[in-house]
């Protein structure tokens, strides 16, 4: 090392340990890299709020077991549909060719999947399943292009347990080998040099053994779970954390050659929500405070280019039960939303754009007696209380369909000539005038009849939770940064949701955790790969690193 030089304080900084940043993590300390993870809060981030779903498939295991035995190109063609050029190809094909080792790379690091195949349409399974269709799979047009494969993997858990237990058990894995974690951490700025990345400059608050550092804890890892389920309680919880922090927080600076901006995205800035997603100004944010954009003004404030800011994922689910999905879903103006058996944020996503977020499901009695006769096989605890709602106050009954109409504040003659094509096809045995598989086609004609607002509004029950998927654009082959022009930032990566990535267009479930894994590792390896190139550096007089 040359004369009056100093060596970097870490090969690759990682900003944000959720699912991404966990990843990368492991990825660059697998690689030899020293590694430095930072995190506003404890750690999780939304990953660990999640069903702990991970989208993969192209003849893993489990699909094995379950008779399908998919090729990684049936994958590739049914996710270039839900892609849709958001990223390239290659990429893609890259993705659905190392989905069965890198879900066994996870399981090296902790995460256990299983069976057996949940053998009905749900939006999360119950505990007696962790395999499912997780998306769109078995739904026109899909289906019409990839032989349907059940890929939705979730980590074994109990409830909503899963999200939390395959963080906290890759977490455990980075730290065995060796990932200093420094939670309480805000970073700043980058340290640029001559527009290459050359570290962080951030505030921290080590952990001093306080009881101010307890209570910290408790607020902090009540008001992350509360914020999504009881916002009011949440924000509240978040603030007296916040509080606690800003006393005892400490400038620092650490010094890098590789950076991985692994934040979350920014659905909880409303502000950015109302420039570039204004339609989903509505949407009840998903996540944590965190969301909130920051990684994704650190990557720009660097250069980089951002892309696809205005998609949302929205989700309204219909199932379970899964009997209500034989019902139909219309908009004020009585005409029909979409096939119900697609996945349900695609259907809200067409709600959104084409009916101004308004749309109402419309079954019949023999539908409803079977939805609610599921209740108790098909739904967690959680599920429970979000259904709770629609078989109580959250529903209209009405003994015919133009009385039902009314009370909707839907046009009638649009419902009555949407429910007649409808039940026409069934009787005759043409396909559905909206393709919905023919196996959940059934006819609305025994009174009384029931609509539930499926419409995107706020509301303490009831409500329509969403996250954003666009972000920093990167290169497909090392997840380093692009700036406007298109060419990389050096040693500036993005990962998960700061990032554009394969759920950028379209969201289903798993395929943020997958995405996750996937630019994660990306990131981390390539950037393990390089710590090399730049192993020294000159302090500035600030203290921020020059070459």
């Amino acid at each position: 090392m040359a004369e009056g030089t100093t060596r970097f304080d870490y090969d690759v900084i990682v900003v944000g340990f959720g699912m991404a940043g966990v990843c990368a993590s492991i990825a660059a300390a697998e690689s030899g890299a020293r590694v430095l993870v930072v995190d506003r809060a404890l750690g999780g981030g939304a990953s660990a709020l999640s069903g702990g779903v991970v989208y993969a498939g192209g003849g893993t295991s489990y699909q094995k077991a379950a008779g399908y035995d998919e090729t990684p190109d049936n994958m590739f063609n049914y996710l270039r549909l839900e892609v849709n050029g958001v990223i390239d190809d290659e990429t893609l094909k890259r993705f659905c060719d190392t989905s069965v080792d890198r879900l066994a790379w996870l399981e090296r690091h902790g995460a256990r999947f299983a069976g057996p195949l949940c053998d009905y349409k749900t939006s999360y399974p119950t505990d007696r399943h962790y395999l499912y269709f997780s998306g769109s799979e078995k739904a026109h047009p899909f289906c019409l292009h990839a032989k349907p494969a059940p890929r939705g993997h979730r980590q074994v858990a109990k409830g909503m347990s899963s999200g939390r237990v395959l963080w906290t058990s890759l977490r455990d894995s980075a730290l065995r080998l060796g990932v200093t974690f420094m939670p309480r951490t805000r970073v700043d700025e980058l340290v640029m040099v001559d527009g290459v990345v050359r570290g962080i400059r951030c505030r921290t608050w080590i952990d001093d053994g306080s009881p101010a550092i307890e209570r910290h804890r408790r607020a902090a890892d009540a008001g992350a779970k509360l914020t999504n389920w009881v916002p009011p309680l949440g924000h509240r919880l978040n603030r007296i954390a916040d509080r606690l922090w800003q006393r005892s927080a400490e400038e620092r600076t650490f010094s890098s050659p590789n950076v991985i901006l692994s934040a979350g995205g920014f659905i909880f800035n409303r502000d950015m929500v109302r420039r570039y997603a204004p339609d989903h100004e509505l949407v009840n944010p998903l996540g944590t405070e965190g969301d909130d954009g920051k990684g994704i003004e650190l990557g720009v404030s660097a250069g980089g280019a951002t892309d696809h800011l205005e998609r949302v994922t929205a989700w309204r689910f219909l199932s379970p039960p899964a009997a209500m999905l034989e019902g139909i879903t219309v908009g004020v103006n009585g005409e029909r939303i979409g096939n119900e058996d697609i996945y349900n944020a695609a259907l809200a996503e067409i709600m959104i754009r084409q009916f101004g977020g308004k749309g109402f499901l419309i079954v019949d009695s023999a539908i409803w007696k079977r939805a609610k006769a599921q209740l108790s096989t098909q739904t967690l605890a959680f599920q429970k209380a979000q259904t709770a709602a629609v078989f109580t106050t959250g529903h209209r009954v009405a003994p015919t369909l133009p009385k039902l109409a009314e009370k909707l504040g839907v046009s009638v003659t649009g419902l009555l000539k949407t429910v007649e094509a409808y039940n026409q096809a069934i009787a005759t045995g043409a396909e559905d005038p909206a393709h919905k598989a023919a196996d959940l086609c059934t006819p609305i004609k025994q009174g009384p009849f029931y609509g539930v607002d499926i419409s995107v509004r706020r509301a303490l029950t009831d409500f329509v939770p969403g996250l954003t998927l666009g972000g920093l654009k990167v290169d497909g082959d090392s997840g380093l940064v692009l700036s406007e022009t298109g060419s990389t930032i050096p040693g500036l990566y993005a990962a998960g949701r700061t990032a554009v990535g394969i759920c950028s267009n379209s969201y289903v479930s798993g395929l943020a955790l997958a995405d996750c894994a996937f630019s994660g590792k990306r990131a981390g390896e390539h950037a393990a790969a390089t710590c090399g190139e730049a192993s020294s550096v000159k302090p500035d007089s600030t203290g921020s690193a020059r070459i």
